[in-house]
């Protein structure tokens, strides 16, 4: 795990990659030469329709020592606790909270990444290709000699607890806690862990994700493109007895068998591949003056929809950052929104709700589904002194927020056993304090006969 690694640096760039055990591995001026350096055969990865406008065409070309086309037939495999049925259970438009899902336990049964996913939640149509799904995994084992790719969209994976020690068709990346990474449709992946591991994943089929269009942001705040990191060619050339390719495929998992490491790849060039990144270099934009700017200031990363300005699904973090506002109730505001808000907690506390929201665990408002902070975060906030605060310290919170109107899965509803029953509750102290009698203070800024 602690494995030095190297990367390329930069978000949707053209890369050129070797290893450098194969130095001019990769072919010149051209993709598909009639024999490739060392033997190699070409493959070519595309995660766009060839016709896609050049600004949003995606593709990779693979050196690999055999093509990913050697494996015996794929058969059905238990999908375990994976589901894209989104009416297993009745709608239900409640404030959803979920504790802290359960880790296996080193010692116990041995699950690894793919083994320990479960869906909590999503909306669509995977064979539309149009959709999003929410999943959570748990695990406490490496995948040996096993690979997964997902046919039906890209993965967005936040850990929470425990480091992924990734390889994929591009070479290796090691993801922490406080980082995330994209793995996009069809690339072949192993994930090795350290102990007990948890953590968050966000899969959108309708489109890849990109960086938010800043309008009068500008070029200089939120994710950097030069802080993405994507990884360098790396190859295995290994021969095994029965290597297992596992693939998500229209919502079902199939397993094909093959004699070799799929991680094969000498060089590669192109724009369609693996990144990560550190939400520590997240450049916070925030109000200075008095009241909230929107949520949306805080968006990593977004999966357009058709309409314009609307996402099939953003990526949105509430970092460290200095709260600085006058007259302003400063935690996030009530609200009722066109959009679902799945919130995860990677470490700390949230500001809004400081109990029973924890790490490991998540909450679900629904489309127009009232929320906000609870009794006690609203008494506080209405009565502190407004100087300059750093808040959210020691916190990492994140919203996957989607225009789509999801759905609760049976493993999220019952069979994970993690639903708070009494989440309702935390709002229930909250008191009117309606005072036909109020006026305002001489300077316009207090209120008179205005009592908490």
């Amino acid at each position: 795990m602690a494995l030095e690694l190297k990367y390329l640096t930069g978000f949707g760039s053209e890369f050129a990659t070797e290893d450098p055990r194969c130095p001019n591995a990769l072919p010149e001026g051209q993709n598909n030469p009639q024999k490739c350096p060392y033997g190699l055969y070409a493959e070519l990865v595309s995660g766009t329709a060839f016709t896609a406008p050049r600004e949003s065409n995606q593709r990779t070309w693979l050196y690999r020592m055999l093509p990913s086309v050697v494996h015996l037939p794929f058969e059905k495999i238990d999908c375990n606790l994976l589901s894209s049925n989104w009416n297993e259970v009745e709608p239900n438009p409640n404030q959803m909270r979920w504790k802290p899902f359960d880790i296996p336990k080193v010692g116990e049964k041995q699950i690894d990444f793919v083994e320990g996913l479960s869906t909590l939640c999503g909306a669509g149509d995977i064979r539309g290709r149009h959709g999003v799904a929410i999943h959570v995994f748990a695990c406490n084992s490496s995948m040996e000699n096993k690979c997964f790719y997902n046919s039906d969209g890209d993965f967005l994976i936040v850990p929470q607890q425990g480091s992924l020690f990734i390889t994929t068709e591009m070479g290796r990346m090691n993801v922490e806690p406080n980082e995330i990474c994209v793995i996009q449709q069809g690339i072949r992946f192993n994930v090795a862990v350290d102990g007990e591991t948890r953590g968050y994943i966000l899969e959108v089929y309708d489109n890849h994700f990109c960086l938010p269009y800043a309008g009068p942001i500008g070029p200089n705040g939120l994710a950097y493109p030069r802080d993405f990191l994507t990884p360098v060619a790396w190859y295995e050339d290994k021969d095994v007895p029965e290597y297992k390719v596992i693939s998500k495929y229209q919502g079902q998992l199939f397993q094909a068998i093959q004699d070799h490491s799929p991680f094969d790849v000498v060089a590669w060039h192109g724009n369609y591949a693996p990144y990560k990144y550190n939400l520590k270099n997240f450049m916070v934009i925030n109000a200075v003056a008095f009241d909230h700017a929107d949520p949306s200031i805080f968006t990593v990363l977004t999966c357009p929809s058709a309409k314009p300005g609307t996402a099939i699904a953003d990526f949105v973090i509430f970092p460290p950052r200095w709260s600085v506002q006058e007259h302003t109730f400063r935690p996030p505001y009530y609200h009722r929104n066109c959009m679902s808000e799945f919130m995860g907690l990677i470490k700390g506390s949230y500001e809004a709700k400081e109990s029973g929201f924890l790490p490991g665990g998540g909450s679900l408002h629904s489309m127009m589904t009232p929320h906000g902070p609870d009794a006690e975060c609203f008494e506080k906030a209405s009565t502190m002194e407004l100087k300059p605060q750093k808040i959210a310290e020691g916190t990492m919170a994140f919203m996957f927020e989607s225009s789509l109107s999801m759905a609760i899965t049976k493993w999220g509803n019952e069979t994970c056993q993690k639903v708070d029953h009494e989440y309702y509750e935390c709002w229930q102290p909250i008191k009117k304090h309606f005072n036909p009698a109020w006026k305002k203070s001489d300077d316009g800024n207090e209120m008179k006969s205005y009592t908490f």
